[in-house]
């Protein structure tokens, strides 16, 4: 089992969203944000003061899917988040070693 984290764009939720869903990911984390990298931010006057505002908003989405579908959840996802304009996003993907449901005491791939 492997757990996918993409850091997005919030406009980009609901097509990311509806992408997983049509997919057959039912279950996942979903979480507002804030953080930065090749985007930097951008510079605001506030009562005079210029403040550089480099931590943007952004959403997590977070998935456990089975080891074989990990090529096609993120081929879908780059699909429905990408703009092609600095500050899309990134996908990561790490193992995960087992799950439970809590409800049923299931475990492994079942679980999810």
């Amino acid at each position: 089992m492997k757990k996918i984290e993409c850091i997005l764009r919030p406009g980009k939720l609901e097509e990311v969203k509806e992408a997983l869903n049509r997919y057959g990911v039912h279950g996942m984390t979903v979480m507002q944000v804030m953080g930065c990298g090749l985007q930097k931010g951008h510079k605001e006057v506030y009562r005079g003061t210029e403040l550089t505002i480099n931590l943007l908003p952004k959403i997590k989405i977070e998935v456990v899917v089975r080891d074989k579908d990990v090529d096609d959840v993120v081929a879908l996802v780059r699909k429905a988040a990408a703009t092609g304009a600095i500050g899309d996003g990134k996908i990561f993907i790490a193992g995960v070693e087992d799950a439970v449901r809590i409800r049923t005491g299931e475990n492994g791939e079942d679980a999810i």
